[in-house]
């Protein structure tokens, strides 16, 4: 009876303990990101472009700082985030209302590799390298 009784208050104390995360923070965002780094970015010839999402990362940009990628070897550039909405009941929501918030578009068929260096708000980086095979849709 004294095991059961034990039992039910840890349990008790572990659903005290437990809390609704905004994943908004690099701590809530990286693990999430780390297993979805196959995926951050995608790539689709699309009506004659080459259109690069960004759209797996902007999904969890609230623990991000900055994003740079880089295409075929070329410097690094930014890409532009949407404001993270911390004063509502989903932060990481994409409102963008023009598909330049979620993507670049470049001539068919020249994209080959994308580099991509992201900035954690805790300041710590993660870099990806991406073939094209492994990342165009159809």
């Amino acid at each position: 009876m004294k095991a059961a009784i034990a039992g039910v208050l840890s349990l008790s104390a572990l659903a005290q303990g437990a809390k609704a995360e905004n994943f908004t923070t690099a701590a809530e965002v990286r693990p999430i990101l780390q297993a979805t780094k196959p995926q951050w970015i995608a790539l689709r010839n699309y009506d004659g472009h080459d259109l690069l999402y960004f759209t797996n990362l902007l999904s969890w940009r609230c623990g991000l700082t900055e994003i740079f990628y880089s295409v075929n070897g070329a410097e690094m550039v930014p890409f532009a985030m949407e404001p993270c909405y911390l004063d509502t009941a989903q932060p990481n929501a994409l409102k963008a209302e023009t598909l330049d918030a979620i993507l670049v578009s470049f001539p068919p068929g020249t994209v080959d590799t994308v580099d991509l260096n992201v900035i954690f708000d805790d300041g710590m980086a993660e870099q990806a390298h991406y073939e094209r095979k492994a990342v165009e849709i159809q």
